[in-house]
């Protein structure tokens, strides 16, 4: 059977976005959801499918990479594809040869949680532990409690100030932040924000405090966390757990079976504020990294 690497185009990255719906499971490790790829979209439609790669045998999707980062590749593997020693040697041949396209010479990393063989063959070819992520999981199955926060949606023809305060919450939460309100419109447009919203939170003074965006994969699959920020004026008074909890209770309303979310383990702050919310810590998952 042969499998075919390529860089899919608008309408094959709309493709691949449905084609990934159905891998996120409980019990799984998280790895790149549908969710990563349409808040990436704020880039543009045509940003995000030169950034992708897909892997298909006869024709069905069975990976796709990420360049979160040109020398970053995010990696999505099929279930059942887990331990396919067949696809594990193409993709190690793919990420590792700068000829296909893939990562550069030199030094690169990439984040495969899920796939013990592929993870296995990079390993063999001397790739070690890069980058600390935690993963974190919270599970849907009863109701969220209350979160002490007032939080609006921001919906898809969303009023100008409510747009205005998701933008700038996002941009006061994120030192490097670029977000722009066409930014959000070109991520509101594309197929995984059927299944999305963004929650912006108001402190009793009507100031907003917190922004988060979430994504569902379908009714019983897990949904992400992606993004999540407290402004940088109004930390320390538990907004960043508060707005986590609307985000759980977001996705328990659009059917997601659990709430993921994953960050880096240097993100202390963060990493205690979700396990604040009732996130469980699953163990450290390191990115696969390759020297220069």
């Amino acid at each position: 059977m042969s499998i075919e690497l390529g860089t899919p185009g608008v309408e094959g990255l709309v493709e691949a976005v449905h084609g990934m719906r159905p891998w996120p499971r409980d019990g799984m490790p998280v790895q790149l959801h549908p969710g990563d790829l349409g808040w990436n979209w704020s880039h543009g439609a045509e940003a995000t499918a030169a950034a992708v790669r897909t892997w298909h045998r006869d024709g069905r999707l069975v990976a796709v990479g990420l360049l979160d980062e040109p020398r970053v590749l995010r990696m999505a593997i099929a279930p059942e594809a887990g331990d396919d020693d067949e696809l594990a040697q193409r993709l190690l041949g793919d990420v590792a040869q700068p000829g296909r396209g893939v990562l550069p010479a030199g030094e690169a990393s990439v984040e495969a949680r899920f796939g013990d063989a592929f993870r296995a063959r990079l390993a063999a070819d001397g790739w070690g532990d890069g980058e600390a992520w935690t993963p974190l999981v919270r599970d849907l199955a009863d109701p969220v409690e209350e979160r002490g926060l007032r939080v609006e949606v921001v919906g898809a023809d969303p009023a100008p100030e409510r747009l205005r305060d998701r933008v700038a919450v996002q941009r006061a939460s994120f030192d490097t932040s670029t977000f722009t309100e066409q930014r959000w419109r070109a991520m509101a447009s594309g197929p995984a924000y059927t299944d999305a919203r963004c929650l912006v939170g108001y402190d009793d003074g009507g100031a907003a405090v917190a922004t988060a965006t979430v994504w569902a994969a379908g009714p019983g699959r897990p949904g992400l966390i992606e993004p999540l920020g407290a402004h940088r004026d109004h930390r320390g008074r538990g907004h960043g757990r508060a707005i986590t909890l609307a985000c759980a209770a977001a996705l328990r309303d659009l059917g997601s079976s659990s709430a993921l979310v994953c960050t880096p383990s240097a993100n202390v702050v963060g990493v205690a504020t979700y396990v604040s919310a009732g996130f469980r810590r699953d163990p450290v998952a390191h990115d696969l990294h390759r020297d220069a």
